[in-house]
C-alpha cells in the first residue's frame, strides 16, 4: 500500500529531477516500511504555474513553488515510521528539486486495513499475517 503523491507546479523541474524523486522515494518508502518495492508506488501531480497559489502570489507571476506532498500507510504503521518518511520525503524534495526546505509541507494519511482493498481485496484479509504481525509488535507487553 505504500503510495506517495507529490504535488508541484509544473514545467518548473526538469525530468531527471523527477526520475531521480520517484526513485529515491520508492527506495526511501520500500525501505523504511520494510516493504517490497514492487508495492509502492509514487505519482508526481503538476499543476499549471496559473493553477498554484503561494502567499497569496500565483506561481505563473513570479512565487516560488512550494511542494505539498502525502502518503498512505495502512494504520498500525509505527509513530517512527511515519516520521521517517515525513522527514526522508521533505528531504527528497530538498535534494533532487532544489526547494528550501521550510517552503515544503507534507503529510502522513493512515487508513484502516479494511477500507483499503489490493485486487479488490480488503488489505486486513490480503495482508491479514503482516497487519497482526505490526499489531503484535506494538503491543505493550506485560
Amino acid at each position: 500500500m505504500p503510495i506517495i503523491h507529490f504535488h508541484l507546479a509544473d514545467q518548473t523541474y526538469s525530468e531527471q529531477q523527477q526520475t531521480s524523486l520517484m526513485t529515491r522515494a520508492t527506495a526511501l518508502y520500500s525501505q523504511v516500511l520494510n516493504s517490497p518495492v514492487e508495492r509502492v508506488r509514487v505519482y508526481i501531480q503538476p499543476y499549471a504555474p496559473g493553477h498554484l497559489m503561494v502567499g497569496g502570489r500565483r506561481v505563473a507571476d513570479g512565487a516560488a513553488d512550494a511542494p505539498y506532498f502525502h502518503f498512505l500507510v495502512l494504520e498500525g504503521r509505527p509513530l517512527n515510521e511515519r516520521h521517517a518518511l515525513l522527514a526522508g520525503f521533505t528531504d527528497l524534495l530538498v535534494e533532487c528539486l532544489g526547494v528550501e526546505r521550510g517552503r515544503v509541507r507534507g503529510g502522513c494519511w493512515p487508513i484502516a486495513a479494511e477500507d483499503w482493498a489490493i485486487g479488490g481485496t480488503p488489505a486486513s484479509v490480503a495482508r491479514a499475517a503482516e497487519v497482526a504481525a505490526r499489531a503484535a509488535a506494538a503491543a505493550p507487553s506485560s
